[in-house]
């Protein structure tokens, strides 16, 4: 790589961004969490328009907590990537974070104050690696105890107003999750909703009233609405507001109430409405910028603050304010302007596949000559690719390439029969997506047939192999990051806690070994032509080194052209800066080597 290009790409991958806006109540201000200066870190904006980082620790920052008046705050931390959160309190001036609740082996999911911010409730796997039993920890005593005891997957998501009762969230399959209610002193556990009826439920909101709140459902429907209830008759779930064809992914209350803001998923690009609950309006926010919208926070009852990101902007934090409907910019982490001009809008197209699915996907830089061209997998596999910021696609459709990021079967987004059309025994007609993709690039886009390479992370990297050892004539060049090469081995070595919720999509040990080891990529290695780029992280508690090891192993014994980086302070994700462009850079040459 030149000089200049490879200054080019440094500058692309330096850029980092704001995102997960939490407001501080009562005041102007709000936490944001940013890379800035190399991993996530807490800093806050105040109402001057200034930003500073408030604390600074010796690992990624993964969440951030207030407590009701703001005078507290919480933060989670784990260490090398390893997921394993540990939670710590921040001093009155924020300058010391104290341990708060550490077991280094375990993982620790935050569970919400309570109201009158002398307790805090979480869940842990300290009794069993797959069972996540709920917490009550004493601020002042510094005494926990456990409340809850469940053999699976269990996470509080906030207090009752009257602090007598938890909000307890539970999957129930790979993409079904329900709400319980759960009274603190008699122990009983109701349903938020049906019983024995499985659906999507996100986001909950309790109302200050104590009466019952909204949520996000798919009960009865193929998309996500927004859901009423109240505890008098939990069961009962009312259709508040749909969106035709769309998921609604978030809903955030007002602190006294008067307005219900959401944000709606169109195709991977969002809106934002707001419901005045009193007036009985219904608005969208026409002025919003194109992109995606995440972390909906309100600083007081006629303004909030969402963290904005788009194929074009890394990240940033804007106020909406409701009196006028206009939108301000508050924070500039995600600028970058030696290179931002170079970035691409991309064009959201469709093909059909081999039974007529409709398929979309994201194409950035389009030329009208023969061109080589990158498909770019996304994870997941009920995750969706939006419109949102990725260096290594900008650099690579600014330098000549064509890139394309698929939504294949089982993606989330489209509705609930489309995310479960690869559940198990359907696998391989979502790599078969892959392959018909590149047939429509070359017939409807002009991509140089010879000159196709394929990339993805997790579940994608799964796709990666599959697609390399299945349809090997289609592929120049493919890179696996922490990548899945045998579901047998996956799910066998795969932490406890998610295993029963991956066999849902994927397919039991007990029941479809066979077909495991009939798709598995380990075992047709043979078929693979293409040159092959693969990293792991060492302590990635989802998907085990070993899957990178054992197939590079098995490739080399075969003389096939592979390379395997290991990152020995990284886990499921590449976080640290370092890594992070050492990673990129060894792909962008990789594939302008092989395309």
């Amino acid at each position: 790589m030149a000089t200049s290009a490879k200054q080019q790409l440094f500058a692309y991958l330096n850029v980092t961004g704001a995102s997960q806006p939490s407001a501080l109540p009562g005041r102007q201000e709000f936490t944001f969490l940013s890379k800035k200066t190399g991993l996530p870190q807490v800093w806050k904006w105040s109402g001057t328009g200034s930003i500073e980082q408030i604390i600074d620790l010796p690992d990624r920052v993964l969440e951030v907590h207030h407590s009701p008046s703001g005078k507290k705050t919480i933060v989670g931390m784990d260490h090398k990537g390893n997921e394993k959160q540990q939670l710590y309190i921040l001093n009155e001036n924020n300058s010391v974070a104290d341990e708060l609740v550490i077991s280094p082996e375990h993982f620790h999911q935050f569970g919400g104050w309570s109201p009158d911010e002398q307790k805090i409730a979480y869940s842990s796997n300290r009794r069993h690696p797959g069972f996540f039993d709920v917490y009550i920890l004493d601020l002042e005593k510094r005494e926990e105890q456990v409340v809850f005891q469940v053999d699976g997957n269990c996470t509080p998501a906030g207090w009752t107003k009257d602090g007598k009762k938890l909000i307890l969230n539970m999957p129930d399959t790979n993409i079904d999750q329900s709400y319980y209610l759960f009274d603190i002193t008699s122990k009983a556990v109701t349903k938020i909703g049906k019983e024995n009826t499985l659906a999507r439920h996100n986001s909950i909101q309790l109302e200050v009233s104590g009466e019952g709140g909204f949520l996000v459902s798919d009960i009865g429907r193929e998309t996500l609405g927004i859901q009423q209830f109240a505890f008098s008759k939990p069961a009962e779930l009312k259709e508040f507001l749909a969106i035709e064809n769309w998921d609604i992914e978030e809903v955030k209350l007002s602190p006294e109430n008067s307005k219900l803001a959401y944000t709606v998923n169109e195709g991977g690009i969002s809106q934002l409405g707001i419901c005045e609950l009193k007036g009985g309006g219904n608005f969208i926010i026409e002025k919003m910028p194109k992109g995606v919208f995440e972390s909906v926070s309100w600083l007081n009852e006629d303004e909030l603050v969402i963290g904005i990101k788009s194929a074009v902007h890394p990240g940033d934090i804007w106020k909406v304010s409701l009196a006028g409907r206009t939108v301000e910019r508050l924070t500039f982490v995600g600028e970058a302007e030696d290179v931002e001009h170079l970035w691409m809008q991309p064009e959201l197209c469709h093909f059909s596949s081999f039974d007529g699915l409709k398929v979309p996907y994201f194409l950035y830089g389009k030329k009208e000559h023969a061109q080589p061209v990158v498909i770019y997998v996304h994870g997941g596999p009920e995750y969706q690719i939006k419109a949102e910021f990725n260096p290594v696609i900008q650099f690579l459709a600014a330098n000549g390439f064509a890139v394309a990021a698929p939504n294949v079967r089982g993606s989330m987004g489209y509705g609930r029969t489309y995310v479960k059309l690869d559940d198990v025994r359907k696998r391989m007609d979502s790599v078969a997506d892959l392959k018909e993709l590149a047939d429509d690039l070359v017939v409807n886009h002009g991509v140089d047939r010879a000159r196709i390479g394929i990339m993805g992370r997790s579940y994608g990297g799964f796709m990666v192999l599959a697609a390399l050892t299945h349809y090997p004539e289609v592929w120049a060049a493919g890179v696996d990051i922490v990548g899945i090469s045998h579901f047998k081995s996956f799910l066998e070595n795969t932490g406890s806690w998610r295993r029963a919720l991956r066999e849902f999509e994927y397919g039991s040990l007990k029941e479809d070994i066979d077909f495991f080891e009939e798709i598995a990529p380990l075992n047709h290695t043979a078929n693979i032509t293409a040159p092959l780029l693969v990293f792991h992280g060492r302590n990635d508690t989802r998907v085990p080194v070993s899957e990178a090891e054992q197939l590079t192993a098995d490739l080399k014994r075969q003389g096939k052209q592979v390379d395997l980086v290991i990152f020995e302070d990284e886990g499921h994700q590449t976080e640290k800066i370092e890594n992070h462009i050492y990673m990129n850079t060894r792909i962008i040459e990789f594939m302008q080597k092989f395309l």
